[in-house]
């Protein structure tokens, strides 16, 4: 009979500095005052009203120049062109897949934004119409790019790089949107032997980094071969990493995450998710990445 572990709930105490030196974050809740300064330009998040500047949401103050907004703190994923996401199929309708994105109304991936298997360019038939489940079906897992917005704010999307496509074996993190940082690649093959998506919508793809890349197979063969033990706990220590970072509020990126994972190698993986071990981790990998800034 396996052993289980039991704690009494306790406070936590503060984990030290959250933010680099000189960039503490300014935190508002709706109603806060930002500024009576009335040289400001009004953002997302903000309202004016008797000269005030104030916050709508709860989150952080962000300036650029004369322009105030506020980004939420936990909030769905707001759409924007180019960005990377990972998505779920939950509908096969009329030359289009609706996917679920974290946003606050179902992505779109036509039919026509999609690479035909074999690399194939032509116009779509009503013979792929009819062979839409062969390449995708409700509960497939996806990478895709951004493509346009709609005019009520659901996403259009497309996978016509050979880098996008069904994902096959893997786990599956959902985190908030927010501490996804914006890069110029959120395909990442770390060091450590296992490879992660990080999608802007903050659903995040740990996976076995393919030994070879599928150049032919248009993104729609998956490779359902048994995953070594070895890269299986790989993959749940990355996944356990993950969680500490979100735990703590710490923005997901591949050196943090890369940080966190060596942190990690003292300890076994499921203890990473004990909240002593996972302060200790977080302190470690906080303070290389504090060293690396300065």
């Amino acid at each position: 009979m396996a052993a289980v572990t039991m704690r009494l709930p306790q406070a936590r105490g503060p984990l030290g500095a959250s933010a680099p030196r000189g960039a503490e974050k300014h935190l508002v809740a709706p109603g806060d005052t930002i500024t009576t300064d009335t040289g400001y330009m009004r953002g997302h998040g903000t309202y004016v009203e008797d000269d005030k500047l104030i916050a709508s949401v709860a989150g952080v103050v962000e300036r650029v120049n004369k322009l105030v907004c506020v980004r939420a703190l936990k909030a769905r994923y707001n759409g924007e062109v180019g960005d990377i996401v990972v998505g779920r199929i939950t509908e096969v309708q009329q030359k289009r897949w609706k996917v679920e994105t974290n946003s606050r109304l179902d992505s779109v991936l036509l039919l026509s934004s999609i690479n035909l298997p074999g690399g194939e360019l032509r116009r779509r038939s009503a013979e792929d119409e009819l062979a839409m489940r062969d390449y995708l079906q409700e509960g497939d897992l996806i990478s895709a790019e951004v493509q346009s917005i709609f005019s009520d704010g659901a996403v259009s999307l497309h996978t016509r790089s050979l880098k996008y496509g069904k994902l096959a074996q893997g786990v599956l993190v959902q985190v908030s949107p927010s501490l996804v940082k914006r890069q110029k690649t959120h395909f990442h093959d770390l060091p450590c032997g296992a490879s992660v998506i990080l999608g802007n919508n903050g659903f995040i793809w740990i996976y076995p980094t393919p030994e070879q890349k599928e150049e032919e197979a248009g993104g729609f063969t998956t490779n359902l071969e048994p995953v070594p033990l070895s890269d299986r706990e790989v993959i749940s220590r990355l996944r356990n990493c993950i969680v500490a970072l979100v735990t703590h509020k710490m923005m997901l990126f591949d050196t943090s995450i890369l940080y966190c994972y060596e942190a990690s190698l003292s300890h076994q993986i499921k203890d990473i998710l004990k909240p002593e071990v996972m302060e200790e981790i977080i302190l470690e990998a906080r303070q290389r990445l504090l060293d690396l800034e300065g």
